[in-house]
């Protein structure tokens, strides 16, 4: 299927690896040209050489999103770069319960999660609505929708990504510019595995991912899908959002979680 991306340019951020790298790479291969963003300039080289040698375009952007000016510089340069689609999936996770979960922790994750992504749509909304075309896609979780007791902070923020991008789909309309959040599940990236490698050493359960992997979606995220997600299941959801087809879509919490989370 033809998503009808080509010509069209994207800032994903987060890009160098993980979720924000599958949608660079799925958005690269539907042609569309990506701005890749990261705060460690070798892995975002690598990411964007990656998209050039499979015959995509993509340049780099690099910037800490939680400080004022340096998002700034990001959205400057989106801007000027004409980014029609925005894709917030920078995020911060920290497990804290209620009795560990500081203040200053309530803050980072409400920094790290919400106000980065709203300096980046204050930043491209202008050159969006002159276009008359474009679309928001903030990357929430399931837990905005069940909150986790052991990300108390991280939860609370996400379900402000979801109240938020509902309020701006309200907030364009008429203007030709979609707003929609994507709320993955459990999602197996590098880092997930090697927590639970390493609680499973620690508990001397078997190591091996093929094995330990059905142990983990029975215990930890059964669902109806029977599996842990991936950075492509997410990807797919989000390229689909951006482009064309999806232009009577808006306003949703898309979630990416085998069913994990009931269905009210």
């Amino acid at each position: 299927m033809d998503l009808e991306l080509g010509r069209r340019k994207a800032l994903v951020t987060a890009s160098s690896g993980g979720i924000g790298m599958a949608v660079a790479r799925r958005l690269a291969a539907e042609g569309c040209a990506v701005l890749v963003h990261g705060r460690d300039a070798a892995r975002a080289g690598e990411a964007v050489e990656e998209l050039r040698a499979a015959g995509g375009t993509a340049e780099v952007v690099l910037g800490d999103l939680t400080d004022d000016g340096a998002a700034a510089e990001v959205a400057g340069r989106a801007a000027a770069w004409g980014v029609d689609i925005l894709v917030n999936n920078a995020g911060p996770v920290a497990e804290h319960d209620w009795d560990d979960a500081e203040p200053a922790a309530w803050l980072a994750a409400i920094d790290g999660n919400v106000l980065s992504a709203v300096r980046l749509i204050r930043g491209v909304l202008p050159g969006m609505r002159e276009r008359g075309w474009g679309r928001v896609i903030n990357l929430g979780s399931r837990a905005a929708t069940t909150p986790l007791p052991n990300l108390v902070d991280y939860s609370a923020a996400k379900a402000a990504v979801v109240n938020m991008t509902t309020s701006l789909a309200r907030h364009l309309a008429g203007t030709g510019i979609t707003a929609n959040t994507v709320s993955p599940g459990v999602i197996v990236t590098a880092g997930m595995r090697r927590m639970f490698e390493d609680r499973a050493a620690r508990r001397g359960r078997p190591q091996e991912w093929s094995e330990l992997e059905p142990i983990v979606t029975a215990e930890y995220a059964p669902n109806p899908t029977g599996r842990l997600g991936t950075a492509d299941d997410v990807a797919a959801a989000v390229v689909f959002l951006a482009s064309p087809l999806a232009g009577y879509v808006n306003g949703i919490d898309l979630r990416v979680d085998g069913g994990i989370v009931p269905v009210p």
